[in-house]
């Protein structure tokens, strides 16, 4: 099964602080140990998507990274920048979905390219409005089933 990881960033998963990030890391590698996916589609934001990388990473699971933009990571602290390109390096793939820099649309359609190339959804989502939810949506109206695994991360 080819997942693609869908989720909050750090501001609604308990920060940007280390600890956070690894708790964040430990349950990705419990959820992907659990699923064992043949391969993962990831978005390279921080938080969920990024989690998900560094478990394949752990797992030996491919995964390929589908970058929003050029520079996505470049108004980011300098660690997470290391982050952002320890995973890049592991990837099996790295797409970029969209040429030049920011504009907020262009997460949508990484989003949808995400979910177009996958076949099942890996969200931590929360419920609320926004990007994760935009995603869940259009993997809905594509008819391709999501796992959300907020109940598990909020206990």
């Amino acid at each position: 099964m080819i997942y693609f990881a869908t989720g909050h960033r750090p501001d609604k998963l308990g920060g940007y602080g280390v600890h956070a990030v690894q708790r964040l890391d430990l349950f990705a590698i419990a959820q992907l140990t659990r699923l064992r996916p043949e391969m993962v589609i990831i978005g390279m934001a921080q938080g969920w998507d990024q989690a998900a990388g560094v478990a394949c990473i752990k797992l030996g699971i491919p995964f390929d990274a589908y970058i929003p933009f050029r520079g996505q990571e470049l108004m980011w602290p300098r660690h997470a920048q290391q982050r952002y390109k320890i995973i890049l390096d592991h990837a099996a793939n790295v797409r970029l979905c969209n040429p030049g820099g920011y504009r907020a649309e262009k997460m949508q359609i990484r989003n949808m390219m995400m979910v177009d190339a996958g076949e099942k959804g890996l969200a931590l989502w929360n419920g609320s409005d926004g990007g994760t939810a935009n995603c869940i949506a259009y993997a809905e109206a594509k008819n391709k089933s999501v796992e959300n695994l907020w109940d598990f991360w909020s206990k």
